[in-house]
């Protein structure tokens, strides 16, 4: 019995030493880091897998788009790994989100992790320190097509044929002109200095330009303006027709550009009338043609004037060095001229200014006006005519003529002085070429 005791004892004693013996003897297990270079080459390999499978599955319209493509299912068929959604909505309070597809995949994950955790070769912080993790994984993947429009087919060219070039000399000069015929109302000053008186009217006038500009530094404008009114007045037992507008005017400038809208200037400027200027029961004659006759020549410098969109348009002529000439064919309008003695001329050195501007304030209605400024050392004379036009329709058109006048040299007024004006408005026919 007791060398039964002994032997028993024995045993478990062998027994005990030997567990003690494979206890020392076992070596630690120590957790394996997965080589990064083999992650991502593994990563690599299962998105290549997953694009062959797309790209297999790729349909026309309808079927581009299925769950088989879906990007969310890659984590079911990439090698496994430890994705931390499905353990994070296992520890939240709402476990659930709005994409069921998510939802569905994490829940199978996490029972896989649970039950088979040896099949787990990879986790998510890995992949990410690895930089080749998608943060779009668990978004749906969408396919977008575009369809080439259809194109047309291109004609055929014809072959080439030969062609004449004709190269034209430029046209520097150019010619306009304008005109009308109207009946009018008119109102005239009792100093008017060629005579005249208010009453109802008729006034045809025509005006004619040609132009030269090169484009490059010399212009040439040249500029006749005729103009002649008649009248009939029950009160005039003297005279059955008298005229009441009467204007004969060349304007002739030579410039050379100076700088910019700057040019030197060579002007001319000769005028006169066509008629007899009488008054009302009156037999003096008052002006006759080329009584006056006046000439003026001056040296200076004109500003071309564009503004407003273009829409005001003139020029504006300083002439300090002016030369001015006279010539009265009836001697006994001489004196009233301001020829003394008996001369038919009067030579005599002046400054003067002229400007003439154009606004287009619309369509229909433009706002025509010219001022002239002469003065020597014993005679100052300002004209300033303002004509307004409304177009009625292309042919027909209504004018006011607005003419106030200063001129010292004339026998001074006991109602209105030196100052003299006249007036009138009219509608009739008007063409422009």
């Amino acid at each position: 019995m007791k060398q039964k005791n002994i032997l028993l004892i024995a045993v478990l004693l062998l027994l005990t030493l030997t567990v003690s013996a494979q206890r020392r003897t076992r070596k630690p297990i120590k957790a394996e880091v997965p080589d990064t270079a083999l992650v991502v080459k593994q990563y690599l390999d299962s998105l290549n897998v997953m694009r062959q499978r797309l790209d297999s599955l790729q349909q026309v319209n309808d079927q581009l788009r299925t769950e088989q493509n879906d990007g969310r299912y890659f984590r079911l068929f990439a090698p496994t790994t430890f994705y931390h959604s499905g353990a994070q909505k296992s520890l939240s309070l709402q476990p659930k989100s709005d994409d069921e597809v998510a939802d569905a995949i994490d829940e199978a994950l996490m029972s896989l992790y649970l039950r088979r955790p040896d099949l787990v070769v990879d986790n998510e912080t890995n992949l990410q320190e690895a930089g080749s993790i998608r943060d779009d994984v668990n978004q749906e993947l969408t396919q977008e097509v575009e369809l080439t429009d259809f194109a047309a087919l291109v004609p055929e060219e014809p072959e080439a044929v030969p062609i004449s070039i004709v190269v034209h000399k430029p046209n520097f000069w150019k010619f306009k002109g304008d005109g009308y015929l109207q009946f009018l109302q008119n109102y005239v000053s009792t100093n008017w200095h060629k005579g005249g008186e208010s009453n109802y009217s008729a006034v045809a006038a025509a005006n004619l330009e040609l132009n030269y500009n090169d484009k490059d530094r010399i212009t040439f404008d040249n500029k006749l303006e005729m103009k002649l009114g008649v009248q009939t007045s029950p009160s005039d037992t003297v005279h059955k027709y008298k005229t009441n507008n009467d204007l004969l005017r060349f304007t002739s400038k030579l410039g050379i550009q100076a700088h910019k809208k700057w040019y030197y200037t060579l002007q001319l400027l000769a005028y006169t009338q066509f008629a007899r200027g009488l008054k009302a029961n009156d037999e003096k004659v008052y002006s006759d043609f080329t009584s006056p006759f006046d000439l003026n020549i001056g040296i200076g410098m004109q500003y071309n004037v564009d503004a407003l969109g273009g829409r005001l348009k003139g020029t504006l002529n300083f002439l300090p060095f002016a030369f001015n000439f006279r010539y009265v064919a009836r001697m006994d309008l001489a004196e009233a001229n301001g020829i003394k003695g008996n001369h038919h001329t009067l030579e005599d050195f002046a400054s003067q200014f002229t400007g003439e501007l154009k606004w287009n304030i619309f369509d229909q209605l433009s706002w025509k006006t010219r001022l002239f400024a002469n003065t020597t050392y014993h005679q100052t004379k300002v004209e300033w005519e303002n004509q307004f036009e409304l177009k009625v329709t292309k042919y027909i058109s209504a004018n006011l003529f607005v003419y106030p006048r200063f001129d010292d040299g004339n026998n001074r007024d006991d109602e209105m002085g030196y100052f003299q004006l006249q007036e009138w408005s009219s509608v009739g026919l008007t063409y422009s070429f």
